[in-house]
């Protein structure tokens, strides 16, 4: 079965791709659900601090590659039955562990909007709405801490999603489409 993980900034639509593929039977794992579990269990609010300060503290418990670490019995359990989306890789050692663990079996997929774009989206979601000044950050923030752009130019598959959700639908459908329904 297929491990396809879904990467790129803050409000590209990474969880909108991520549907996509889960209503072509695909079992999602969320890599950021880790996070909100281990901020209600201190307790805390879900915000842009606290969701930034729990990843950074469990990224150093656990490497960089905690989410791909953490999120692994998850995946072999979901892949047992259906092939996979992860929603939000984020960092080079994670898409490295992951490919190291999964080998040919993992697909990324980078889905790609410009800084306007996605702060737009970011400032208009209903849940975690970031400003633009918590948008911005946030891009540093993943850039210079998270090693993100590294998945980003290592995918196999490029999405630019600056339109409609159904143009993004059509842009994932295509993709399952050519692999013949397995990404």
């Amino acid at each position: 079965m297929k491990v396809v993980a879904i990467v790129g900034m803050a409000g590209a639509g990474k969880s909108e791709a991520a549907r996509v593929f889960e209503d072509s039977g695909y079992t999602r794992v969320r890599f950021g659900d880790i996070t909100d579990e281990e901020i209600k269990r201190r307790g805390l609010a879900i915000n842009e601090e606290n969701e930034r300060a729990t990843r950074e503290t469990l990224r150093k418990e656990y490497g960089m590659a905690a989410y791909a670490i953490l999120n692994r019995p998850r995946i072999d359990q979901a892949i047992e039955n259906n092939p996979v989306v992860i929603d939000g890789l984020y960092s080079w050692e994670e898409y490295k562990s992951l490919k190291s663990y999964y080998g040919e079996r993992l697909v990324v997929v980078a889905i790609l909007a410009s800084p306007a774009t996605r702060h737009l989206r970011l400032s208009s979601r209903k849940i975690r709405p970031l400003d633009s000044s918590e948008a911005m950050s946030r891009d540093s923030a993943e850039i210079e801490n998270l090693n993100k752009g590294g998945p980003i130019a290592m995918a196999d598959h490029n999405v630019i999603n600056e339109g409609s959700l159904r143009e993004l639908s059509a842009q994932i459908n295509r993709i399952l489409d050519s692999k013949g329904g397995d990404a």
